[in-house]
C-alpha cells in the first residue's frame, strides 16, 4: 500500500534520516515512536507530500486513499459540524440544503427562505443525485461517529467556527472516520478527547478496515491498537512486531545482544592488536603481526549500541510537612443550578496518599478536585485544611497566572526557592523547553507550551497538597517519565485526574471512584481497583459506573472497597 525507499532528510548539519525504508501493508497498525525531535512528524509530512526528502522516494499503490489528522490547527469555516463530519463537496452541501428544504415544505412548513432555496429546483432530480452520491448513508454514519466523540444532537447544526479548537479537531476526526480512507495517518489523535470519547475511539479503531499509521504518547492507546512499532532514532527506522510494551522488551533484548557481541569483538580486536604491537618489530614474527592487523581490517565492525536517551532526574524542593489529615470535606452539597452533583458528601485525604479520581464523565471528579483546592467555594458543608497544609491546583487554565512579558527562563526562575539556572534549565528541558526555547516570550507560546511551563512552576515550588487535572496533556513520553519521577519522590499528598493509564499505574496508591454523588474508596493501587471492580479493561475502568451500591448505602458515606 505504501513504500518508502531510501529516504534521507537533513536540516543543515542535522540529519533526521539516512537511507531509511519502510513498507506499510493493508490493515497494518503501526505506531511511530522515538525521542522528541527524532523526526516522527517530519516523516509523516514526507509521506503526505507536504515535505520533500533529500533523497529517496515515497510510492503509494494505485487508487489508495489517505486521510490525515494533524496534531493541531485544523480549519473550520461556515459549514456546520454535521457538514464538516460528512466531508461534503459543495455539490453535496447544496443537495443537503435542498433536501432539507423540500422535506420541510412536505411537512407543511411555510417559510419564504425555504421557498427561495427550492425555487427552480426539481425534487426528484435532487433526490436521485443525492442517492447517487450516497447521501442517505453518510448522514447516519456521521451522526453515529459524532455521538461517539461526545457531540450532542444540538451541536450538529452549529457552525464549526463557533467551536473551540479541541472540538474542531474532533469534528475533523469524525470526517476522517466517515470517509474511511485506506490509510489513516494520525498525529497525537487523543490529545483533544475526553475519557469516554477516547475509549469509544480506541474501540472503533480496533475494528477499522484500513491501515493505521500514528504518533501517540499514550502507551495504553498504543498497547490496545498497534501491531507494529517503528522506532525512529539516530537517523534510522527499526521495525518491531507487537504492542508498545512488547517493543520495549524486544528493544532491550536487542541492545543486550548487540552490547555482548560488541564487547566480544572488542576483546578479539584487543588480543589481535596486542600481538601485532608486540611482534611487529621482530623479524621472525613480523609477517604474523601484519596478518593480525589485516584480520582486524577485514572484520565487519559491530557498533556499540546507542546509549539510552538521557533520562531526566531532578530533585525539586520538598514542601513543608503537613499533619496526618491533610484535608477534610464534611457534608458537602454542590450543584450547578438544578443539577445536583453532591448532596452530603464526605472526603478525607491523608499525608503521603497519591490518589487518582476515576468515574464517568460528568460524575463530579473535576468538581471534587476544585472544591478540595478551594477554587470552587463550598455551597454547603465545611472544608477543613489540616495542620500546615497548603493546596496547589494545576489545571489547563493555570497558564493564565504566567507573566506574559517574561521569557520562559525568567518565569521559571521567578520562584521563592533558591535554585541555580542550570538546575532550572534541566527541569525546563525535561518538559521540552530546550536550547533557545527558554528565551521565548511567554506571550508567543502555544497553549500547550504555557501549560507545560505552569507545570514546571508548580514543581519548582510545590505545595504539600498537590491537585492536578490531566497533567500529562501535551507531554511526550520522556517528559511524562520525568514527571512520574518527580512525583514519586514528592513527600506531600497528591490528588489527580488522568486518562493516562501508565501514569496512573506508576503513581496511585489509592483510588476514589466518583459516580452519582457517591465516593467509593479503594485503599490500594490501580491494579487493586481493577481487581475489585471487575473492570473489563484498564482504560474502560476509568469511566465505568463502578459496582452497584448496596440499596441501603448512604450517598454521603465514603465507602471502602
Amino acid at each position: 500500500m505504501l513504500t518508502i525507499s531510501g529516504i534521507s532528510k537533513s536540516y543543515g548539519p542535522r540529519t533526521l534520516f539516512e537511507d531509511v525504508s519502510l513498507q506499510v501493508n493493508r490493515e497494518d497498525r503501526i505506531g511511530l515512536v522515538g525521542p522528541n525531535g527524532a523526526g516522527k512528524t517530519t516523516l509523516l509530512s514526507i509521506i503526505l507530500n507536504q515535505n520533500s526528502p533529500d533523497t529517496g522516494s515515497v510510492t503509494f499503490e494505485r487508487g489508495i486513499t489517505v486521510g490525515y489528522l494533524p496534531q493541531e490547527s485544523a480549519p473550520a469555516g461556515d459549514e456546520t459540524v454535521l457538514e464538516l463530519a460528512i466531508a461534503i463537496t459543495p455539490e453535496m452541501g447544496k443537495l443537503q440544503r435542498l433536501m432539507r428544504a423540500f422535506e420541510a415544505q412536505e411537512s407543511g412548513v411555510t417559510d419564504p427562505a425555504l421557498e427561495a432555496i427550492v425555487e427552480g429546483e426539481d425534487y426528484y432530480t435532487t433526490q436521485d443525485r443525492y442517492i447517487e452520491l450516497g447521501g442517505y448513508q453518510l448522514e447516519p454514519k456521521a451522526k453515529q461517529i459524532l455521538h461517539g466523540l461526545s457531540f450532542r444532537e444540538s451541536d450538529f447544526d452549529r457552525p464549526a467556527r463557533e467551536l473551540s479548537g479541541g472540538w474542531v479537531m474532533r469534528a475533523h476526526l469524525a470526517r476522517l472516520l466517515v470517509q474511511e480512507p485506506d490509510l489513516l495517518v494520525l498525529d497525537e489523535p487523543t490529545n483533544h478527547l475526553d475519557l469516554e470519547s477516547l475509549q469509544w475511539f480506541q474501540e472503533y479503531l480496533q475494528g477499522y478496515p484500513g491501515g493505521i499509521l500514528l504518533i501517540s504518547h499514550d502507551r495504553e492507546f498504543l498497547n490496545q491498537l498497534v501491531t507494529h512499532i517503528i522506532d525512529i532514532r539516530h537517523g534510522r527506522l527499526t521495525r518491531y512486531r507487537g504492542t508498545y510494551d512488547e517493543y520495549l522488551v524486544q528493544r532491550a533484548s536487542a541492545q543486550d545482544r548487540q552490547l555482548a557481541a560488541f564487547k566480544n569483538q572488542q576483546k578479539d580486536i584487543a588480543r589481535l592488536q596486542e600481538f601485532a604491537d608486540r611482534f611487529r618489530a621482530k623479524a621472525s614474527k613480523a609477517s604474523q603481526a601484519q596478518s593480525k592487523l589485516k584480520q582486524i581490517d577485514r572484520m565487519e565492525k559491530i557498533e556499540a549500541p546507542e546509549s539510552e536517551d538521557r533520562k531526566i532526574h531532578f530533585q525539586f524542593p520538598q514542601p513543608q510537612r503537613s499533619g496526618l489529615k491533610v484535608i477534610a470535606l464534611d457534608e458537602i452539597h454542590h450543584a450547578y443550578g438544578t443539577n445536583v452533583i453532591y448532596r452530603g458528601m464526605d472526603f478525607v485525604a491523608e499525608r503521603g496518599q497519591k490518589t487518582v479520581l476515576v468515574g464517568p464523565n460528568g460524575a463530579g471528579k473535576s468538581t471534587l478536585l476544585k472544591i478540595v483546592a478551594g477554587v470552587l467555594p463550598v455551597q454547603q458543608g465545611t472544608r477543613t485544611l489540616g495542620h500546615n497544609a497548603k493546596a496547589g491546583y494545576f489545571s489547563q487554565y493555570r497558564s493564565e497566572v504566567l507573566d506574559q512579558s517574561l521569557t520562559v527562563l525568567e518565569e521559571a526562575m521567578n520562584t521563592p526557592q533558591r535554585m541555580t539556572e542550570e538546575s532550572i534549565r534541566t527541569v525546563l528541558g525535561s518538559f521540552l523547553f530546550r536550547g533557545d526555547d527558554v528565551f521565548k516570550k511567554i506571550n508567543i507560546l502555544s497553549g500547550g507550551e504555557k501549560s507545560r511551563l505552569a507545570l514546571v512552576k508548580l514543581l519548582l515550588d510545590p505545595p504539600n497538597l498537590l491537585l492536578m487535572d490531566e497533567p500529562t496533556t501535551h507531554l511526550d513520553m520522556a517528559s511524562i517519565d520525568a514527571l512520574v519521577g518527580a512525583l514519586k519522590q514528592f513527600d506531600g499528598t497528591l490528588l489527580f485526574i488522568s486518562h493516562d493509564v501508565y501514569f496512573i499505574r506508576q503513581l496511585s496508591n489509592n483510588v476514589v471512584h466518583v459516580n452519582a454523588g457517591r465516593l467509593t474508596h479503594y485503599a490500594g493501587d490501580y491494579q487493586y481497583y481493577l481487581d475489585k471492580s471487575a473492570a473489563t479493561s484498564a482504560r474502560a475502568a476509568l469511566t465505568s459506573t463502578g459496582i452497584k451500591a448496596a440499596p441501603k448505602a448512604s450517598a454521603k458515606m465514603l465507602s471502602m472497597a
